[in-house]
């Protein structure tokens, strides 16, 4: 025997003797390649999703937040902000354009009899709205930008067309707080559910409903002079504010994060990494116990099969058709749990990508890849074959005397 397609047909009709067994080896690959597939997709589609908002944001923008960096908790929930004097310190910062400040809480909404708590963002409009058109990618589907001082509002997608029950509409009024505000435009889509949720309008007036301090904001988005470096801006901002905090509380502390869009992208890009190493060594731990699988079934069928061996050694087989043969047979389970675990992890991945697209926190798309598809194909081969070289090995060893005499 030396024909690799007879071979392969011994291994195929000898896993259809023992299908059960089979199967069950088979499954435990499965769930290791559907956990990679899937998992990898998910990561990798966040990761894009990520990259590209802040790609849209270019290498202009910084961001300051109240907070420390190393304990990202404290930057949203912390109830620290920027006061006024830091604001004024930002803008007066050598190398800074623009300073666009914003405030977030969440608010009683009434549109008609129908009430829902929703998040409301205050934002200097008078300062900023080039900063949101032309960095954050804002543009109107219907109506047009609020006039600043006046009761008029900005509502995103999801606000007019489906957090309410009837449809929001251009020049209808809606009740804040028990207030009513004009709403004069729809914003397009800005890529994820939350800001798609929200209620915008100018800082002044948010200030005036909330409560919140005159001056003061949660966060500010600077936009730096064209040709300037932004983490030569960064580190000027920083240091004006340490002097600023350091005159008016005695401390130069820095309960205050300046981070630029790259360094942005930059710790985006690490949190997935970690996240990607952790879905890759769980997965990996339930590929090893398929593998383990796999070598225990042909472990069981080398012993199940010694007078076959002996038989087929004994008309002239050699050691290399023997471990061949049962490689195949490895190399088939490996390949077929991968192929169930491609079809079912990227199946449930775009699942999800559609789910994603209605109801959670961001729009993303799973990155289901051809190379994510062979490195699960490739990979669960492998896998059969190294678990599977053992037992044939062993199986291609047997002297044809010994075997037969085993089971006389």
């Amino acid at each position: 025997m030396n024909n690799l397609g007879e071979y392969f047909q011994i291994a195929f009709r000898n896993l259809k003797t023992r299908s059960l067994r089979s199967w069950l080896t088979i499954f435990g690959i499965v769930i290791g390649v559907f956990l990679i597939v899937s998992l990898l997709s998910l990561s990798e589609g966040i990761k894009s999703t990520i990259t590209q908002q802040l790609r849209s944001l270019g290498g202009e923008m910084i961001f300051v937040m109240p907070g420390d960096l190393s304990n990202p908790i404290s930057m949203f929930v912390g109830g620290t902000k920027l006061e006024k004097e830091d604001i004024d310190t930002i803008k007066r910062t050598t190398g800074v354009d623009k300073v666009l400040t914003m405030s977030y809480q969440g608010v009683v909404s009434r549109y008609g009899n129908e009430g829902k708590t929703l998040f409301l963002s205050g934002v200097s409009l008078e300062e900023g709205k080039e900063i949101l058109e032309k960095f954050q990618g804002w543009t109107l589907e219907k109506g047009e930008w609020p006039t600043p001082g006046k009761k008029e509002i900005l509502v995103g997608q999801q606000v007019a067309k489906a957090v309410f029950k009837a449809p929001v509409k251009i020049g209808t009024d809606i009740n804040l707080k028990g207030k009513k505000f004009r709403i004069v435009g729809i914003l397009n889509s800005l890529g994820n559910k939350t800001d798609d949720s929200s209620i915008y309008l100018d800082m002044p007036l948010y200030q005036d409903l909330t409560g919140e301090k005159k001056g003061s904001a949660q966060m500010a988005m600077v936009k730096i002079v064209e040709g300037e470096s932004a983490e030569k801006v960064a580190e000027n901002i920083k240091e004006d504010l340490q002097d600023t905090r350091k005159r008016r509380a005695g401390t130069d502390v820095a309960d205050f994060s300046v981070i630029t869009s790259d360094k942005m992208g930059e710790i985006a890009g690490n949190i997935l990494a970690v996240i990607q190493l952790a879905v890759i060594a769980f997965a990996s731990i339930a590929i090893v116990v398929g593998g383990i699988g796999i070598m225990n079934t042909m472990f069981t069928s080398v012993r199940e099969r010694t007078r076959e061996i002996g038989i087929m050694k004994a008309i002239g087989a050699k050691n290399s058709a023997v471990l061949t043969i049962f490689l195949f047979e490895a190399g088939i389970i490996g390949i077929t749990g991968g192929i169930g675990g491609t079809i079912l992890g990227a199946g449930l991945a775009k699942l999800i990508e559609l789910y994603g697209q209605v109801h959670p926190m961001f729009y993303f798309s799973a990155s289901v890849t051809p190379g994510l598809i062979a490195f699960g194909l490739v990979f669960s081969f492998l896998v059969g074959c190294f678990s599977g070289f053992f037992p044939a090995r062993t199986a291609a060893k047997l002297k044809p005397v010994e075997a037969l005499r085993r089971y006389e």
